[in-house]
């Protein structure tokens, strides 16, 4: 139980635990939210104060910083206006210098770019003057060159003016020719005119044959034959000749080549080494009508030729021949000792024929021969297969004989151990005793 005095009249009250717990918390509460409320305001009114008192510092040390940045900024701009016309003045006097000098460098650079474009001027019209002299000298030259080419192609218009006018000469006089003789006087015409050509020259070839084939015995027969000989009378060379030609007025118009195989003929029957055919046909035919024409890839050693080329090609074979002549010579001393050529050729080829057949022969027992060599090599390496493994077993047994130990022959044998430890005590006693 607990005790509660009042205040105003002094009476005294007896209360329970739990009353008096609830009454002084109903006081507690009732004071502390006075006393919150009272601190409250205060704490308000405080911070107001405070609030106030810090405006008003502040706006005025705001205006007092104002103030002075103020007046630094008028002092800075007064500095700034006397600074910028300094500045400003200076500049400008700087500038005005600097124009000037740039004006006298300007007229200077004018003065030198003046100079050097007279100058470059001066060298430009000498180079162009130069470049015309060049010019004038080149065209001198072209027109030279080209007076010399002028020169030249008429020299050589006329030369083939000249050579073409001769050929038409010798084509009007042997159409000429042929029109005021018969087909039969035609061709003995041309076999004379040849044979008079060569009849000219008759010194130049003292020991020459030229007349008429007149052996027909084997159907056929050429016109001439000639055959050259040295003082020894060794052959310098043998030509058979065909003559040809044909009148204008003929149907059917033969050709050269028509001639070529039977003349080949008439040469290889009366040996002779080469073949001419001296020929008026196809006289329009500059294939024939330029030299000596070469026909020997068709027919070996054989030429046409037109009559005036008659006595140069006779020339030029012989001189050809006279190079083989020393070969001929030869080959003459060997036909005089009557060496039988063709029985020389059976004997090699049947000694050809025996070297094969022995060459054969000793090729088959060669070929036995290294067969059996062969053979001998395999049964050697047979044999040397087995020493090989011969040896390999004896290795493997020196190997086991080597290994072998007293140990490994008494284990598992009672007796035998028995008997090797009481010669081993045997030895021992011996030794003992020595």
């Amino acid at each position: 139980m607990n005790e509660i005095k009042c205040p105003n009249c002094g009476t005294v009250f007896q209360i329970s635990e739990a009353d008096y717990n609830s009454i002084v918390k109903q006081v507690r509460d009732s004071e502390f939210e006075k006393e919150i409320e009272a601190r409250e305001a205060q704490h308000r009114t405080e911070k107001e104060s405070a609030v106030k008192l810090a405006r008003a510092e502040v706006e005025k040390t705001y205006e007092q910083k104002l103030n002075e940045k103020t007046l630094e900024i008028n002092n800075l701009n007064a500095k700034l206006d006397s600074t910028t016309r300094e500045t400003t003045s200076r500049l400008e006097k700087e500038y005005t210098e600097k124009l000037n000098k740039k004006d006298i460098e300007i007229s200077e650079l004018k003065g030198t770019l003046k100079l050097k474009e007279t100058e470059r001027s001066l060298e430009i019209k000498d180079a162009v003057n130069e470049k015309d002299r060049e010019i004038d000298a080149l065209n001198n030259k072209l027109e030279n060159s080209k007076n010399e080419y002028l020169i030249k192609e008429q020299t050589l218009k006329s030369k083939y003016e000249e050579i073409i006018e001769t050929k038409n000469e010798q084509i009007s006089y042997y159409k000429d020719f042929k029109a005021k003789q018969s087909t039969k006087m035609i061709g003995e015409s041309l076999e004379q005119h040849c044979s008079t050509e060569f009849n000219k020259l008759r010194p130049l070839f003292a020991k020459a044959y030229f007349e008429k084939d007149n052996d027909a015995s084997s159907g056929s027969k050429g016109d001439f034959i000639f055959r050259d000989f040295d003082e020894d009378g060794t052959e310098i060379v043998s030509i058979m000749f065909e003559m040809k030609n044909e009148a204008d007025q003929t149907a059917t118009k033969h050709k050269n080549e028509d001639f070529f195989k039977e003349l080949d003929k008439d040469r290889k029957e009366k040996s002779c080494e080469y073949a001419v055919l001296v020929s008026l046909l196809e006289i329009d035919n500059d294939y024939y009508n330029d030299g000596i024409v070469d026909v020997s890839h068709k027919y070996a050693k054989m030429y046409v030729i037109r009559p005036q080329f008659f006595i140069p090609l006779i020339t030029l074979i012989r001189g050809l021949a006279m190079n083989s002549l020393k070969y001929k010579k030869e080959l003459q001393i060997v036909q005089n000792q009557n060496i039988d050529i063709s029985r020389f050729e059976e004997n090699m080829n049947n000694f050809k024929d025996s070297f094969g057949r022995n060459y054969r022969l000793a090729s088959e027992k060669f070929k036995k021969a290294i067969e059996e060599i062969d053979k001998t090599i395999d049964h050697l390496q047979k044999t040397k297969d087995a020493l090989l493994s011969s040896e390999n077993n004896l290795r493997i047994a020196n190997n086991k004989a080597e290994d072998l130990t007293i140990k490994k022959l008494t284990r598992g044998s009672e007796t035998m151990a028995e008997l090797f430890e009481n010669l081993k005590n045997e030895s021992e006693e011996e030794s003992v005793e020595a």
